[in-house]
């Protein structure tokens, strides 16, 4: 599934794309992906300009200027593809712009989500009102608190959107690795002083994801078409059995449904 830095590019791929344009036209190649989409979705968006493209935990947001907001979710295998020269099976929602320009949301799997929502109603939109802050506005007083009374381990309760919006498995594996703290330890027992570790190995490590475009996995890609790189540089994530600079094994358990990695050297 593509995590906050995949959602990041994205986004910023779009902007170069959409910014400032009309858009001409809307095609709903079905009726539904994870859900149906907005029964007036076209007539809303015809004819309206993009005035600005943002990002929310793992959701990407398009306004228009006439006070909407397009939320998508891209699920586990959606992309955006920019002037494609042709139509795919796949493609099923595409947008056109007076410019010339176009972009088809691509869903194999068909996981992914379209909204249309108030843009002024947008923190009060029930999946918005659960999320906790975003990562890059957190620090390590706020997570203390957030966390404080909390048994369950640091790794699943930094994959709780109610926490921290936006995280990912990937990204909490690999910042755990940086602060050196254990995926199982109880996050209301961890310090202060090894959480002001932890919050800056997390702004860290989705800022190097975003700069290399994301991390490919299954089918993402970048609008462009780029495949990110940044699961090239990982530390521990997927790299069961391998060795850590220490001199460690990186190892893996399960937690959660999901596979964590870590270094049992490094981490405690």
């Amino acid at each position: 599934m593509p995590e906050l830095p995949e959602v990041e590019t994205t986004v910023r791929g779009l902007a170069r794309v959409l910014k400032g344009c009309r858009i001409a036209s809307v095609e709903a190649r079905r009726p539904d992906l994870r859900r149906a989409f907005p029964v007036d979705l076209g007539q809303r968006l015809t004819g309206s300009r993009v005035t600005d493209l943002r990002r929310r935990a793992k959701y990407g947001l398009v306004d228009t200027d006439r006070g909407d907001t397009l939320v998508f979710h891209l699920g586990m295998s959606g992309r955006w593809r920019v002037d494609p020269t042709d139509v795919e099976k796949h493609d099923h929602f595409i947008m056109e712009t007076g410019e010339g320009r176009r972009v088809a949301l691509n869903d194999p799997r068909r996981f992914g989500s379209l909204d249309l929502v108030r843009t002024e109603e947008l923190d009060e939109w029930p999946t918005f009102a659960a999320l906790g802050p975003e990562p890059f506005d957190l620090d390590a007083g706020e997570l203390k608190r957030r966390l404080a009374g909390r048994e369950a381990a640091i790794k699943l309760l930094l994959l709780d959107q109610r926490i921290v919006a936006g995280l990912g498995n990937i990204y909490v594996c690999e910042a755990l690795y940086r602060a050196g703290i254990h995926p199982r330890r109880a996050g209301g027992s961890i310090s202060l002083e090894r959480l002001a570790r932890l919050v800056p190995a997390i702004h860290n490590v989705l800022n190097e994801a975003i700069r290399a475009g994301g991390s490919t996995l299954r089918d993402f890609a970048s609008p462009d078409g780029e495949l990110g790189y940044f699961s090239k540089r990982f530390a521990v994530y997927d790299r069961e059995g391998q060795p850590c600079e220490c001199a460690g094994t990186v190892k893996r358990i399960v937690q959660g449904g999901r596979s964590t990695f870590y270094c049992s050297k490094c981490q405690h």
